[in-house]
């Protein structure tokens, strides 16, 4: 198995990921607690960054002298149907915005063609201090490759 195919794959409008519901990911009911679509949606958008070439430790660590850190703003998340222990849910994300000082993107878990989680998620691009700065042009260039290829 390649790494890429372990990070998923990019697509005409972004990123896709393959998960596995596994029993740890589900509540007492059986079906998947809520809490742990946040880690399915915030897998999803690191291996995007990965695929696009963008090594998160390395803008932090290694970037100018200001670094560089993408936090989660803020997130709308539309929970529309359950998914249950053994099913294989697709992650698609896709970007709507990069520039300024945050970035947007849209995220949908979905179980073959039934959407299962539509969500917003809204990127604050910070210094290493967590002070708001531009998202670099070369990146902003990145994500916006795959938005300009889907309109």
């Amino acid at each position: 198995m390649s790494l890429i195919s372990l990070a998923g794959e990019l697509t005409e409008t972004g990123h896709r990921l393959i998960q596995r519901v596994y029993y740890e990911d589900t509540d007492f009911s059986g079906v998947v607690y809520h809490a742990r679509y946040l880690h399915f949606m915030e897998r999803a958008r690191t291996d995007y960054l990965r695929l696009l070439g963008v090594e998160q430790a390395s803008l932090a660590i290694e970037g100018d002298v200001e670094g560089l850190v993408f936090v989660v703003h803020r997130m709308e998340i539309d929970f529309k149907a359950p998914a249950r222990m053994d099913d294989v849910l697709t992650i698609e994300t896709a970007t709507e915005k990069a520039g300024g000082a945050k970035m947007i993107l849209q995220q949908q878990i979905r179980r073959g063609d039934a959407l299962l989680i539509a969500a917003k998620v809204i990127i604050a691009v910070v210094n290493g201090q967590g002070r708001p700065r531009r998202l670099p042009e070369a990146l902003a260039t990145k994500f916006l490759a795959a938005q300009a290829a889907s309109a």
